[in-house]
């Protein structure tokens, strides 16, 4: 082997080496979050309040030191007859618990009738009814609660069980939903995460945040919204593997070949 070759083979393999160790580095999560200063991380601990919009399934609470005086506020505890009366039901089995929010925001809720609440927070939202109830209604300001029943985001592309993953509790951040995903597969790229996301007005934004940035931890994108999308992208290696191909240009290279193996070999026959 000559001395130009050998230097093409060292150039090679110090670029092969090089591309290892880059990649390796894209491996972790959070690099150097430990590192942050904890006021940063104190700053950044409160959630991201979920927002309420059209088609979420909403359960609402209204609770006093007085029961019986909140019970007309509570699905399943009150009903109208045709003649106006009220009567309690007991909270039984059949009766429709949930608040669900039509394509305009809106919610109807006893008494009280039609409300607004799409692109309201869930802490606005139990402000705003506690608000429609008191003092009009009650001598003593009620609690009210909100919960997200169908709270959930999809995962899709290079995560090891793509689909739907539900909150319970109406909260999720991006590390608990690839968690929830089997987490990321060795393909998936960390470095660009994409979030597609819904709006209250139906409009959608694209976000896109690296797995691998320690500031995630203190990002307004690390909570999720309700209907967000989080693709994971293939890595290069990934494309590289799934590359292909055209059929025509495979027709062209193995005519190509054909024709220079014959070459090779009638060039052959005349050196013998």
């Amino acid at each position: 082997m000559n001395k130009k070759m050998r230097q093409l083979l060292l150039l090679a393999a110090t670029a092969l080496l090089l591309a290892s160790c880059g990649s390796t580095k894209d491996v972790p999560y959070l690099i150097d979050a430990n590192t942050l200063p904890p006021e940063v991380l104190k700053a950044a601990a409160r959630s991201t309040d979920p927002t309420v919009m059209a088609g979420d399934m909403l359960y609402i609470n209204v609770s006093a030191s007085d029961p019986e005086a909140v019970k007309p506020f509570n699905k399943g505890e009150y009903v109208q007859t045709g003649s106006g009366a009220n009567s309690s039901i007991n909270n039984s089995e059949n009766s429709m618990l949930y608040y669900l929010v039509d394509n305009n925001g809106f919610i109807d809720f006893p008494l009280l009738g039609k409300l607004r609440v799409g692109g309201m927070t869930k802490s606005a939202t139990e402000d705003y009814i506690a608000s429609q109830i008191y003092p009009r209604y009650l001598t003593v300001k009620p609690a009210v609660e909100v919960r997200f029943q169908n709270f959930h985001v999809y995962t899709i592309g290079e995560v090891r069980t793509p689909g739907v993953v539900k909150a319970n509790n109406g909260r999720l951040n991006i590390l608990e939903a690839l968690a929830m995903s089997g987490d990321l597969t060795i393909n998936g790229r960390r470095d660009n995460i994409m979030i597609v996301r819904t709006n209250a007005d139906g409009s959608r934004t694209v976000k896109t945040v690296s797995l691998n940035d320690r500031n995630l931890l203190v990002s307004s994108d690390f909570d999720l919204q309700q209907n967000d999308i989080i693709y994971v992208e293939p890595n290069a290696s990934k494309a590289r593997s799934s590359w292909s191909v055209p059929p025509g240009l495979s027709l062209g290279m193995s005519s190509v070949g054909t024709l220079i193996s014959l070459a090779t070999f009638i060039i052959t026959l005349t050196k013998l």
